[in-house]
């Protein structure tokens, strides 16, 4: 669908929306663009390409700032033109500077002055300076309405600017996804969307309790969240089942994870989940949430150990939580059913990876397109299970 076929418009009690002009289908591709502006994640800086996003082993380092890395100079030289102001611009962007909190307003105002006293330090010659920024009200814009990039598998690479998509407004049971390319922004639909229809998405992770939800859209985005899931407060008791000692200590343990970079940081994560998981195996149900993203951490500490029989133990028990939580056509299922599929084929087990692939490219068929790269490796594989099934 062509930008043209959106149209901004004021959205009742929420300022600006976007809308559509005609009748949409699930799964169609709504919008694609690049970015205003983007960077990589601090934790995969160097991991992966500062201009595609992508992995790759063989990263070239940038010979004039010595840390920016790139798969080579088609990369490192590649200009783009950027169709994301199409809609709405950064000027037009809204910052919320007055809603924020204080403690927040204090630390963009410290950001923005290290800044300029970092200009100022690399930059001699006062003329080359940037004129006169205000870089509090940029980073207020940046932190109300940039976008976390995700990669196929949907962990997060980094962050950026897309200025025509910040008109999408929130819901916790949206009617689109967004899904990345490398750099490049998705707009996806996944429910039928009627004429002049409000288009959704969802700004944070939905796996949290509705206060949960709450507390985050407040404290980034300055509003509170009235759709039907939060006046409900629907599947709340589900997500906190088990005793609360129990899931509080799982909660605590899963904050502390932070990513971990060698072998021996994953294997204390994964003794780590084993020993609560171990203990929690009565007080908590596998639908906790906390015990969900237990379950999740030390998958991918197995799958990063090359445990693989014990990853699949993990991934496993997942699915079915994820069923309930994520209904209906989500990436976050699509991806997590594939990567189970991978590691029961992994384990021969081609009877149940060839079912649970197909349940994958289902649902990711709709959040992804069959033009997505993700989708072309998932469909890779169906092929190669069912080329072994067939010679068994």
């Amino acid at each position: 669908m062509e930008a043209a076929a959106l149209e901004r418009f004021r959205s009742p009690g929420k300022g600006s929306g976007l809308r559509s002009r005609r009748r949409v289908r699930p799964g169609e591709l709504l919008y694609r663009a690049e970015p205003f502006a983007y960077v990589v994640s601090k934790e995969l800086l160097g991991g992966v390409c500062e201009r595609c996003l992508r992995r790759n082993e063989h990263l070239h380092r940038c010979s004039q700032c010595k840390v920016a890395k790139y798969c080579g100079k088609s990369c490192q030289l590649r200009q783009s033109v950027c169709i994301s102001e199409r809609l709405y611009s950064f000027s037009d962007l809204q910052s919320n500077t007055e809603q924020l909190s204080e403690e927040m307003k204090d630390g963009l105002r410290h950001l923005a002055h290290t800044l300029q006293l970092y200009l100022k330090a690399e930059i001699q010659d006062a003329s080359h300076l940037p004129a006169a920024i205000d870089f509090f009200q940029i980073f207020t814009k940046v932190t109300c309405n940039c976008f976390t990039i995700s990669n196929g598998e949907m962990q997060d690479v980094g962050v950026g600017l897309y200025p025509s998509m910040s008109l999408l407004n929130h819901s916790c049971d949206p009617n689109c996804v967004i899904v990345f390319e490398g750099y490049q922004l998705l707009l996806r639909s996944v429910r039928e969307i009627q004429i002049g229809e409000e288009l959704t998405i969802s700004y944070i992770e939905s796996l949290m309790p509705t206060s949960e939800r709450q507390k985050q859209l407040m404290r980034q985005y300055c509003f509170e969240c009235d759709c039907h899931l939060c006046q409900d407060q629907e599947k709340d008791a589900e997500k906190l089942a088990g005793e609360e000692c129990a899931w509080k200590e799982v909660k605590d343990a899963v904050n502390e994870v932070r990513y971990p970079k060698s072998k021996e940081e994953w294997e204390q994560v994964l003794a780590r989940c084993q020993s609560l998981l171990s203990s929690n195996t009565g007080p908590l149900p596998d639908t906790n949430i906390y015990q969900l993203k237990m379950l999740d951490c030390a998958m991918d500490a197995c799958i990063n150990l090359e445990a693989w029989e014990q990853a699949l133990c993990y991934g496993s028990r997942t699915l079915g939580p994820y069923r309930l939580y994520y209904p209906g056509f989500h990436p976050l299922r699509a991806v997590q059913l594939m990567r189970v599929g991978k590691l029961q084929y992994s384990q021969d087990m081609f009877p149940q990876a060839l079912e649970t692939l197909k349940q994958a490219y289902k649902i990711m068929k709709v959040t992804h397109g069959t033009d997505h790269s993700l989708m072309q490796t998932l469909m890779d594989l169906k092929e190669q299970c069912e080329a072994i099934m067939r010679i068994h």
